[in-house]
């Protein structure tokens, strides 16, 4: 069938049943799992993830590539599964089509409902579009000295990870006297008034190549920004990056001759300047192959039309940006690590692959979240060689679905 204008197809009840039991009910597992500790396997049972996929592929192939308005656990959703549509996610503005919490999303890229003045700060704070944040140096020397934990004892997993990046996160957005608080860190999950006030007292003197720093260089004359807010967002943030560099290790661990070429550049005089392009496109493809967000939900708040069709405001619409990115019809070698697809400028703006998003909602930490990962892999990566003990990964089979962060050993040699 040939995907065409004026139409939007209907799933069923079979292919909805199909869709919250094989999709849906997933994703809400995994979000309400993730936040747990757990050991067990590293990834989750390959079935599961793929009966997604299938289910998700069949939907395509049945609507001609349509969006398929499809009732889930929740309600009806809008099931983007064609490029074209695709492409028309990224570009409606965000104030027509955004952003809607989802079950395990993080907030930290959750800027759609920001007022405009607060996206500016974020911008500027965070150095959006700079692949070199203008406090790189600073933030380098955090990042090693905390890093020195990292290859303590000759093995490395989840919580050592977590222990590590939420004292460099601290120093980064807070400054050095918020190094010891992990408290705060504890309270992020549950904020008040007393969590406010602490964010707010460590501002107030924060160095000025911190985040807070930064942000207290912009005028704020309507007294409608909110700093503490913004505070707590960034350090939400961070919460990304242990899993993020896990997995990235990990793979690593699975592919020495990229693992060797990520050493020398992390070995390099220029990786003291946090340019790291290597390691940055080997946390990318990370990302593409795990996405820290599988489904991108949002809400419309006007009305929207797809192939011809309106569709009215309150339509919830569903990007599943992991079946996108790991899509073998579209995108090559697609259940595969390869870091060199993103070699090419124009990767980051390609619409299959969105790791941070693209156009209005692309998130505006994405350089710093590259740096902050690259730079700790680079830090593990300089003086050892990894050599993942579980999950044991094929390189050259097809890569599991999921890779639970919970489940991953890294065993580390000196070189």
């Amino acid at each position: 069938m040939t995907a065409g204008a004026g139409r939007t197809g209907r799933a069923g009840r079979a292919g909805s049943v199909r869709f919250a039991a094989a999709h849906t009910l997933p994703v809400l597992v995994r979000g309400f799992v993730s936040a747990r500790p757990r050991t067990g396997r590293g990834h989750a049972a390959p079935g599961r993830p793929r009966w997604s996929a299938a289910t998700l592929r069949a939907l395509r192939a049945r609507h001609g590539g349509a969006p398929v308005l499809v009732r889930g656990l929740t309600g009806t959703v809008l099931l983007i599964l064609d490029p074209q549509d695709v492409r028309q996610f990224y570009a409606e503005p965000v104030d027509t089509l955004a952003l809607a919490s989802a079950p395990g999303a993080p907030d930290g890229c959750a800027h759609a409902g920001l007022r405009a003045e607060r996206r500016a700060v974020d911008d500027a704070v965070l150095a959006a579009g700079l692949s070199v944040h203008p406090s790189c140096g600073p933030f380098l020397s955090v990042l090693a000295e905390e890093a020195r934990r990292l290859t303590a004892g000759g093995s490395l997993e989840l919580a050592r990870a977590r222990h590590v990046v939420a004292r460099a996160a601290r120093r980064i957005v807070l400054g050095d006297a918020a190094a010891e608080d992990v408290e705060l860190t504890r309270r992020l999950g549950r904020f008040h008034d007393k969590t406010g006030a602490r964010i707010a007292a460590y501002a107030a003197d924060a160095e000025p190549h911190t985040l807070v720093g930064r942000a207290r260089r912009h005028a704020d004359p309507t007294g409608s920004l909110d700093p503490v807010g913004q505070a707590r967002q960034w350090l939400s943030a961070f919460d990304l990056v242990p899993g993020l560099m896990l997995r990235t290790l990990l793979l690593l661990g699975a592919h020495p001759a990229e693992q060797s070429a990520a050493a020398a550049e992390a070995r390099e005089a220029d990786a003291a300047k946090g340019a790291l392009p290597r390691l940055r496109a080997c946390v990318r493809e990370t990302l593409r192959l795990y996405p820290a967000v599988p489904d991108l939900i949002r809400i419309t708040r006007a009305e929207t039309e797809w192939r011809g069709v309106r569709h009215p405001a309150g339509t919830c619409v569903l990007l599943p940006a992991l079946f996108h990115q790991r899509d073998p019809e579209r995108v090559p070698a697609a259940h595969v690590f390869v870091p060199g697809r993103w070699a090419s400028p124009e990767a980051a703006r390609d619409i299959r692959m969105a790791p941070f998003s693209h156009a209005e909602g692309r998130c505006p930490g994405e350089q710093l979240g590259l740096l902050v990962t690259a730079a700790l892999c680079a830090e593990v990566l300089r003086g050892h060689r990894v050599h993942g003990v579980r999950p044991a990964l094929d390189p050259l089979g097809p890569l599991p679905a999921a890779l639970e962060p919970q489940g991953i050993r890294l065993r580390l040699t000196r070189r």
